[in-house]
């Protein structure tokens, strides 16, 4: 595996990003942002590294990051979109991403979906038999416009995390491929729905190591080679190879890249390169938490039971996975003034705590970082994915300001908001505001 050095570009665009958002008062309390030269760069590296396959069409995982002008930003760089609800093919489709240009995944589809899908021309991974059947009354006699496949469990293991790994023998995902009979079933599905020409296959994501995430390809490959071998033609012409690429938390370091994951693919199926495929991928957090951060002010700070305590505006609202589970999801974080200058100083044990109402709200336990005061700035690094893209409503805090940036060539911020900070007036909205009043009295 080979990794790249950490751009000096990339912590020169943060820093002056983070003095300027102080200067012009963005983090009140807390904003997240989003480096738009590397998503520029990381697209760049994507594309080129999975040149070797033939045709590819890169889609971003909704979910990592689902605001509208972040998916029109990547539409415009060529990248597509997968999205897993009905919220996100709005959002998407807002965004100008239409039919093709989305891939519908989700263990859960309506018939509502399905069908708005079909009349879009939206790519379906349908992933059970249950699902196939409802698209079997929904496509009829026509020749749809969509390109529908199934998602398969190659059923290869699990990652270092077995909530984000989708491949185990019991998952929710797909249709388990080593079950007894099931792939018969899965032969005489294709058979009898000439309709049917992909596959899907996703391994997990973070903490799946880019071998177990090939093993996965390679099963879905052969699969896709048995099919086409019983229909006599090449009823599979395209597989989607998923997402999953883990990401490097400990340091600026990337981890693992597109072009060691493409390698690696090779290494283990050559005939992926042969062209009689054509591929999808689904990257979201490979693509995005490196190029975004989260920054909150530090609103007071005390001493309990001799450890220095740090409370900010930053908990489980924006960063769940982190503290709910942080043997799997630490971030890095960082201490600077309220001008956006890095704190100087020893280093002091403390926690870095959230503002909610329960005991475990902490980024982190007893981190080493120069002693924080009231006014000081946290910044949560590689936060560009599942952080301040998927709130939590917990204590109906609202929603971050999230900016975009770019870094003129004379040293000069520019930021373009990408989502306003949610209202209060808007959380009341939220809450049911309109119908206060309306249950009966006693």
């Amino acid at each position: 595996m080979t990794t790249t050095s950490a751009s000096p570009a990339r912590t020169d665009r943060r820093l002056l990003a983070l003095t300027a958002a102080a200067d012009r008062r963005l983090v009140d309390p807390m904003a997240g942002f989003v480096d738009l030269a590397g998503l520029r760069a990381a697209v760049e590296e994507l594309t080129g590294a999975f040149a070797p396959l033939g045709h590819v069409q890169h889609t971003v995982a909704a979910k990592a990051c689902g605001l509208a002008p972040l998916l029109r930003f990547l539409g415009d760089l060529g990248i597509d979109a997968e999205v897993a609800s009905p919220g996100e093919t709005a959002v998407a489709e807002a965004a100008g991403l239409r039919g093709p240009r989305l891939v519908l995944d989700s263990p859960a589809k309506t018939v509502s979906e399905l069908a708005h899908a079909l009349a879009e021309g939206t790519a379906i991974n349908a992933d059970n038999f249950q699902e196939l059947a409802r698209l079997d009354r929904l496509v009829g006699s026509a020749p749809p416009r969509s390109v529908l496949g199934l998602r398969i469990n190659p059923q290869v293991g699990a990652g270092r995390i077995g909530d984000t790994s989708t491949a185990t023998a019991a998952s929710k995902f797909g249709i388990p491929l080593r079950d007894h009979g099931y792939r018969a079933l899965l032969l005489e599905a294709f058979a009898h729905r000439p309709w049917l020409s992909r596959l899907h296959v996703h391994v997990g994501s973070q903490g799946c190591p880019p071998g177990l995430m090939a093993d996965g390809v390679a099963a879905v490959h052969a699969l896709a080679e048995e099919i086409n071998a019983e229909a006599g033609y090449r009823q599979v012409t395209s597989i989607d190879l998923g997402g999953g690429l883990p990401v490097n938390f400990d340091s600026d370091e990337p981890g693992p890249t597109y072009s060691d994951y493409v390698e690696t693919l090779l290494a283990r199926v050559p005939a992926l390169g042969d062209g009689r495929y054509t591929y999808v991928t689904e990257f979201g957090r490979s693509l995005l938490a490196k190029n975004g951060f989260l920054v909150s002010a530090v609103e007071y700070t005390k001493v309990a039971g001799g450890r220095h305590i740090a409370v900010t505006h930053a908990g489980a609202q924006v960063a769940a996975r982190t503290v709910l589970q942080p043997e799997h999801w630490p971030l890095r974080l960082s201490a600077y003034d309220a001008a956006g200058v890095p704190k100087t100083g020893p280093d002091v044990p403390q926690d870095v705590a959230g503002p909610l109402c329960f005991a475990g709200d902490l980024l982190a336990r007893e981190r080493p970082l120069p002693l924080l005061e009231p006014g000081d700035l946290v910044v949560a690094h590689d936060t560009g994915a599942y952080y301040f893209g998927a709130h939590y409503a917990y204590n109906t805090l609202p929603r971050p300001a999230v900016h975009g940036f770019d870094i003129g060539v004379d040293g000069a911020v520019r930021f373009t908001p990408i989502r306003r900070a949610q209202s209060l007036e808007e959380l009341v909205a939220d809450a049911g505001g309109e119908y206060v009043g309306a249950l009966p009295i006693g």
